[in-house]
């Protein structure tokens, strides 16, 4: 089949398609037939060799942590889902490669909503783990509100959705530009930079419950000022959190429990309550670029890359 891998890290121009074996499902796995895979932040990242220490790839590797397309192979174990079923979720990227291929195994899957084209599918699952994980940390209930740093990208704007549908309040920072944007999702906007507190004092009188810096600007401590308490803000952008005594989530081999939230999502998504904003979509062959788009930190909505 083919595939995009890289033999060492380094930057995007380590990135080549190439003709590799194919994965095959095993245990509680199906097998799809890619259609299109997401771009996120740890994908380069992982490429890059930032995370080499935490996160050890076998080399060479397949990125794309999520991927949307047609189930062509089941594994033992697994019901409810069969060949030719169209469905989202999840790739076991560092065991056995990742969505930039022309078949991708899923350890964690739902059906792609109607509303959904493939290339906002294919973006999705990811950011949905991340944020009901996020969210589940937080101890987000209704009547709360939510601070999202950074709330443009890929996992703010689904992150909104999700608390919105939660009945919380969100409240998200991001330039000028970007405020209509956050308002199509419900998000009170409000621009990011010094003197955050000041600006949400208005719009959050009675204060801030939970914070989501899913921008990883060195805002922490503004952050943690605003919240009141550090055990009140979780990054997933900022290595720096320990400092802080601020929670770092990252996604974990095996079960997430965000992983619950693919199902959630996807019912909301059909009774027309999410959708995936789309900040570009690249052609397999222009996987660097995606990557480079998505190093810049300026994407408004998930990058994605179309396989076929």
């Amino acid at each position: 089949m083919f595939a995009v891998r890289y033999h060492r890290y380094g930057g995007s121009d380590v990135l080549r398609v190439e003709d590799v074996a194919e994965p095959h499902a095993g245990p509680g796995q199906v097998r799809i037939a890619v259609r299109a895979t997401g771009v996120t932040p740890a994908d380069w990242y992982l490429r890059s060799g930032m995370l080499r220490d935490v996160v050890p790839l076998t080399l060479p590797h397949v990125p794309g942590m999520d991927a949307a397309g047609t189930v062509d192979e089941v594994g033992e174990g697994v019901t409810g889902t069969a060949v030719g079923d169209e469905v989202f979720g999840l790739v076991p990227f560092a065991d056995q490669g990742g969505g930039a291929a022309q078949y991708a195994v899923l350890e964690a899957w739902a059906p792609t909503p109607r509303s959904w084209s493939f290339e906002e599918a294919g973006g999705a699952a990811g950011n949905i783990d991340t944020a009901t994980r996020v969210l589940e940390a937080l101890g987000a209930a209704d009547g709360m509100t939510l601070l999202i740093e950074g709330a443009a990208g890929g996992v703010g704007t689904l992150t909104a959705q999700l608390a919105r549908a939660r009945g919380l309040t969100v409240i998200g920072t991001a330039s000028e530009g970007n405020h209509g944007f956050l308002r199509q999702f419900g998000v009170i906007p409000v621009t990011y930079g010094a003197g955050l507190a000041d600006r949400i004092a208005p719009v959050a009188p009675r204060g801030v419950d939970v914070v989501l810096d899913a921008a990883g600007k060195g805002s922490l401590a503004q952050l943690v000022a605003i919240a009141g308490d550090p055990r009140r803000v979780v990054t997933i952008a900022d290595f720096d959190a320990e400092r802080h005594g601020v929670r770092f989530s990252r996604s974990q081999a095996g079960t997430s429990p965000g992983w619950a939230g693919l199902p959630v999502a996807a019912a909301l998504a059909d009774q027309g309550h999410l959708t995936v904003p789309l900040h570009a979509v690249f052609p397999l062959t222009d996987t660097a670029a995606a990557h480079d788009a998505s190093a810049t930190g300026h994407a408004r909505g998930k990058i994605v890359i179309r396989v076929r």
